[in-house]
This record gives structure tokens, C-alpha cells and sequence, in this order.
């Protein structure tokens, strides 16, 4: 029994690889591919597990989860947008939560079950929006600051969820008023209690433990802190996850935060993977296709009223059509934590089968849907608001001082992170006049107070751009960390001012030809940078003149990097870089007594660097080279093509 029970052990994790791994190629998260295993391996598939056999694990899980969250909680972050928050949160939750409990109602559900529903309903995805927000460089856009605004409201509306659902069953009837007070009220006190005690007691654990030096002693208190505040909140007639989420939130204020929070995530991946292996157990595929197109009303009626809901608040608001709907479109899918709100209420016999497989099929559908309507929103935004949208998009104001507008000859810098705010300084020490555009309103506000030009506005906007006067700045910088900002801010630039100098940062040369062909006038490469500089100092100490040493820099620039790519490889090789490789020609090989002209380098994507014969190194060889034996052929590239290059110059095939 044992035995076989191992055995499925180990097929449903060679199904949750392939299924990952099959999803991710189709840019599909990994949750949908845990839920997947779930299906096969639970009642409706192999019917290797239960459901039940499941939840202990499970639920174990939820807990890591909810402390990770709670870890990445912060105060100050949550004050500093609490209009938002706040504002828009509450309401997209109240409004999406009464629309579709009232559906629900109106269906034939109870009140219990209603309640339920909308609130899984509301909830939106935060590790999938975010991680697409960022993928997009869209995080400090207008549209992704709301959505940030929306899911940390309902992160925290979580907790609130996690007190009500155990107070709404006992015994499976209805709970009375008096005990849905009575468990807000213990869920407060439990709160302040367990407040007290990480303010003033786990500080000094960890700082004991820290002093201990052991790594193994700190994975192992960060787990049974996590737990036992879980213990403790469950033996309140409350949730385990509850406990847990403080004491993370305790915790992610400390300076322990980034080690706890590395330290945890193997054991919130794995133990979060079978949680929703569990949650793809609870499908139960006869239900789907008996009720397949219900499933399909459902998913269209959830996906138009969150749409609509945080599209009607925004507009309310002030904000422009474009804005409300890519926010609305990025947070239309159902959550993660739709799917604990789900399995709770499954547990407590909340919610029928028939109910709960729907609910989950639609978030499971909504999920699928989510990468494209995220990465599509602007798009879709443009195509159903059409001009009108558009202008009101870009009709934006800068707040400029009025004598910038008949300024010349200055320099605008488009973004204020640590590179941005290092130009800008050494450009006030040489009087050069300069403005700068960040979409970080903490940032901007610091700035603004130290007196310095920095104003808030989107550096991809053609609007903003105009306002700042691109057409005539004598040279624009691009500072942005992310590579598809940069091109869509260097496009609107380009567009704008054909004729205006424009300096790209970027972290490697990976995109150097592409920037340049999008309009860059030169890319600075920061990583090759500084190791041009560290070239530079080595080169001075040892005695090179001045003159010469900038002469090599400028032609190592001029050759795009050319000795800064390709090295000989080692234990450590990162393998996706271009190595350089040595291949020594014998009196046999294909290539010998043929000229350089006639091997075909393109074909096979590497580049000859250079030839060493009779101990000299002959630096890119004319095209007429007669290749000899014993030559030695140094080329650069990735190691695949390296491999299938050296196969040709040696056997020919």
C-alpha cells in the first residue's frame, strides 16, 4: 500500500514537470499547470488521491502563503497610496462582492452562499498581474499603479474572509449575528494579542537566532513561527492562515525580512503546488461537461461585471477612459485566493458541488485568459475607445515652471532611479540646465521638496513628452531599468525630435542593435561600462599614456564591445553567453589550404576573432586568408553553434 502510494507520489510530480513546463512555452502561469495535475490525479481522473487526503498538506500551503504575503505587507506602502487603496479598493470589492452575490440570490442560493461567491468573485490575481505588469515594465504606468492600488485592498480584505467563513458554518446551518460578532471581535483581540507579542518578543528570537549562525536554526524558527501563530489563531475558532499572515506581516518589517522570506520559498512553492494540485481535485469533469455552458455564461458575466465595475469607478473618479479600462481589463481574472475562499467554503459545506466546480472551472478559465487580456489591455483599450479615448489619454498637464517652456539647450532625463539621480547631479554641478520625468510620486514629492526639477509624468506619452519640450533639448538620456520601456520612450523621442541626440542605459549589449536601429544615438551598455572603467584604471597604473588608453576605449565602443564577448569557458560558465573557443587545425582537417571567404561563418553564427600561426595572432584576418595546418582559430559564439562550427572546419559535415 505504501509502495503504491509513493509510486502515484512520484507520477503526479513528473506530471505537474511536464505540465509546467508545457505551459510556460505557451506563457501560461504555473498555477493552471498544478491545477491540471490535480485533475489527473484526483477522483476525476487516476483517482490515485482524495481530496481529503489532500487537505492536510494543503492547508499547510496556505499557511506558507499567506506568511510570504505577509512578509511583502508594508505599512508605510499601503499608507502612502491609501486613496487608492482605500478608495478604489474598497469599492471594487463592495460593488463586484453585492453584484454577484446578488446574482446569486436571485439563482436560488442562500444568503451564506452568496456571500461566498461574490467575495471569491472579486478577488483578483496578484501573483499574475504583477509578475505581467513587471514583465511589461508597466508597474509605475497610470493603469498598473490602480491595479497595485485594487490588489493590495484585497490582499488585506483577505483576513476579514479568513474570520467570517468558520464563524458562517457550525454544523452546517446558518450562524446567528451574535456569533458573526463575536468571531470579529476574537479575530481583533487574536490580532492586537499576536501584534504585541511580534513587536516586542520575535524581534529578540530571531536576533538570538541570527547570532547562532545557522542557517538550518533559521529556516526551522521561521517555519514554526509561521505555524504556531496559525495553532493559535485556529485554536480561537479562527483560520490558521489568519495567525500566520500577522506574524509574515510582523516579521517583513524587521531587518530579517529578505532571509526569512528566501528562506520560506521552497516550502510555500512546493507545499502552495499541492494546494492547488487539491483545488484541481475538487473539479469533477462529469459536473464540467454537464454544465459546460453555464460554465461559459458564468466566466463572460464575471469577466464584463469586475470589467465593468472598476471601469464605472474609475470614470467616476476622473479618470480617462483608456486608464479605467486597461485597469479594469488587467484585473478581470479571479484570484489565487478565490480558490482558499473556495476549499473553505467547500469544507464547511458552504457550497454545493455543483457550485463550487463551477466557480473553480470559471477561475481556472479567467486565469488562462489573464496573460492575454493583461499584456493586450492597451491595445483592446484602443481599439474599443477609439480616438476619443486616445485624446483624452493624452490630454495629461505637466506642471512645468513657465520659464523651462522658452529654455534651449537643456537636457531631459527620463527616469530618477540611482542613474538617473547621479547624471542629474553632475549636471547641476556643471550649470547644465536638465529636467527629469519619473512616475514614482514618493520619489518625485522628495525631489521636488529638495528643489529639484523632477515632475511627474509617463516618459512613453507623446503628450508629456511635448509639454517637456523634447524638440528642444539639446540631448535626452533614457535611464529605464526595463528594456520595453526604454523602446516604446525612445520610439515617442524619436518620433518627436528626429534630429535630438538620445542616450539609451541598459544593463548589457544584448539589444544594442536593435536600440540603434529604433533611433538610439549611442547605448551604454552598463555592465560593459564598467568594465571598460576598471580597463581603464588597470591600463593607467601600469603605465599607459592617457591619450591611448581613451583611444582603445573609444574603438572598443566604435566595435561594439568586440573584446568584451567571448570568453573561455569553465566550470561556472553561464552557457547562454558567447564563449570563445580554440580550434586547431590538422594536417586533415576540412578547412585547410581554403581561404577564410569560402567558410561559411553566417551559417553557422559564429565569429572568427582571430588566427594564431607561428606563435603570432593575427587580428581579423583578410577574407583571401589561405587557412593552414596547425593554425590555430580563435571564434566566438554560443556553444551549439561553436560545436557544429568545429565539426564543419574539421570533418566537413
Amino acid at each position: 500500500m505504501e509502495h503504491s502510494m509513493l509510486i502515484h507520489i512520484l507520477a503526479m510530480l513528473v506530471i505537474a514537470i511536464v505540465a509546467i513546463a508545457l505551459l510556460r512555452r505557451v506563457g501560461l502561469p504555473p498555477i493552471l499547470a498544478y491545477l491540471l495535475t490535480g485533475v489527473v490525479s484526483g477522483p476525476s481522473g487516476f483517482h490515485w488521491f482524495t481530496q481529503q487526503q489532500m487537505h492536510s498538506v494543503a492547508e499547510l500551503g496556505v499557511v506558507l502563503l499567506m506568511f510570504t504575503l505577509g512578509l511583502e505587507f508594508s505599512v508605510p506602502k499601503l499608507w502612502a497610496m491609501r486613496r487608492t487603496v482605500f478608495g478604489l479598493g474598497v469599492g471594487q470589492m463592495t460593488a463586484t462582492a453585492v453584484i454577484a452575490g446578488a446574482i446569486a440570490l436571485l439563482l436560488g442560493q442562500d444568503m451564506v452562499a452568496a456571500i461566498v461567491i461574490g467575495s471569491a468573485v472579486a478577488l483578483s490575481s496578484t501573483a499574475i498581474v504583477l509578475k505581467l505588469l513587471n514583465e511589461q515594465g508597466w508597474l509605475r504606468r497610470r493603469h498598473g499603479e490602480l491595479s497595485i492600488s485594487v490588489l493590495l485592498f484585497q490582499d488585506l480584505a483577505v483576513i476579514p474572509l479568513l474570520i467570517l467563513l468558520p464563524m458562517l458554518a457550525s454544523d452546517g446551518t446558518q450562524s446567528s449575528f451574535l456569533d458573526l460578532a463575536w468571531g470579529l471581535l476574537t479575530g481583533i483581540l487574536a490580532f492586537i494579542g499576536l501584534m504585541s507579542f511580534g513587536k516586542w518578543v520575535l524581534p529578540r528570537i530571531f536576533d538570538e537566532v541570527a547570532r547562532s549562525r545557522t542557517n538550518e536554526l533559521f529556516v526551522l524558527s521561521t517555519l514554526v513561527v509561521a505555524l504556531v501563530t496559525g495553532a493559535f489563531t485556529q485554536w480561537l475558532g479562527l483560520s490558521m492562515a489568519l495567525g500566520a499572515f500577522i506574524a509574515g506581516m510582523l516579521l517583513g518589517e524587521s531587518q530579517y525580512r529578505r532571509q526569512l522570506e528566501a528562506d520560506i520559498r521552497p516550502f510555500r512553492d512546493l507545499l502552495m503546488g499541492l494546494f492547488f494540485i487539491s483545488i484541481g481535485m475538487m473539479l469533477d469533469f462529469n459536473l464540467v461537461f454537464q454544465y459546460w455552458w453555464q460554465i461559459l455564461l458564468v466566466l463572460v458575466v464575471v469577466l464584463v461585471i469586475k470589467i465593468g465595475v472598476v471601469f464605472g469607478l474609475l470614470r467616476l473618479a476622473g479618470e480617462n477612459s483608456k486608464i479605467a479600462l486597461s485597469t479594469g481589463l488587467s484585473l478581470a481574472q479571479v484570484g489565487e485566493f478565490s480558490f482558499v475562499v473556495l476549499a473553505l467554503a467547500v469544507n464547511y459545506q458552504l457550497l454545493a458541488d455543483e457550485v463550487s466546480t463551477i466557480l473553480v472551472a470559471v477561475a481556472v478559465l479567467s486565469m488562462s485568459l489573464a496573460p492575454w487580456l493583461v499584456r493586450h489591455c492597451l491595445t483592446i483599450s484602443k481599439r474599443l475607445l477609439g480616438s476619443g479615448g486616445l485624446a483624452t489619454y493624452e490630454a495629461d498637464k505637466l506642471e512645468l515652471p513657465p520659464q523651462s517652456v522658452d529654455e534651449r539647450d537643456f537636457v531631459i532625463i527620463l527616469g530618477y532611479g540611482r542613474v538617473g539621480q547621479t547624471i542629474s547631479r553632475f549636471l547641476k554641478n556643471e550649470a547644465v540646465p536638465y529636467i527629469v520625468l519619473d512616475l514614482d510620486p514618493t520619489r518625485v514629492s522628495e525631489a521636488k521638496a529638495a528643489g529639484e526639477p523632477v515632475y511627474f509624468g509617463d516618459a512613453c506619452r507623446i503628450s508629456i513628452l511635448k509639454q517637456a519640450g523634447v524638440r528642444r533639448a539639446s540631448l535626452v538620456v533614457v535611464t529605464f531599468c526595463e528594456l520595453r520601456q526604454s523602446e516604446e520612450a525612445l520610439s515617442v523621442c524619436r518620433k518627436l525630435a528626429p534630429n535630438t541626440k538620445i542616450l539609451v542605459r541598459t544593463k548589457d549589449d544584448e539589444n544594442l542593435d536593435e536600440l540603434k536601429e529604433a533611433g538610439a544615438t549611442q547605448v551604454i551598455p552598463e555592465s560593459l561600462e564598467g568594465s571598460l572603467m576598471l580597463v581603464s584604471q588597470v591600463l593607467f597604473r601600469c603605465g599607459v599614456p592617457l591619450a591611448k588608453i581613451i583611444k582603445r576605449l573609444e574603438s572598443e565602443r566604435r566595435n561594439h564591445y568586440q573584446y568584451l564577448h567571448g570568453f573561455f569557458s569553465g566550470a561556472e560558465t553561464d552557457f547562454t553567453l558567447d564563449l570563445l573557443h580554440a580550434v586547431p587545425l590538422t594536417s586533415g582537417a576540412n578547412v585547410v589550404g581554403r581561404s577564410l571567404e569560402s567558410v561559411p561563418w553566417k551559417q553557422f553564427d559564429v565569429e572568427l576573432r582571430s588566427i594564431r600561426r607561428d606563435e603570432a595572432e593575427i587580428d581579423s584576418p583578410p577574407d583571401d586568408w589561405v587557412l593552414k595546418s596547425d593554425d590555430i582559430l580563435m571564434i566566438v559564439g554560443k556553444p551549439p553553434n561553436i560545436e557544429k562550427a568545429e565539426e564543419f572546419l574539421l570533418q566537413g559535415h
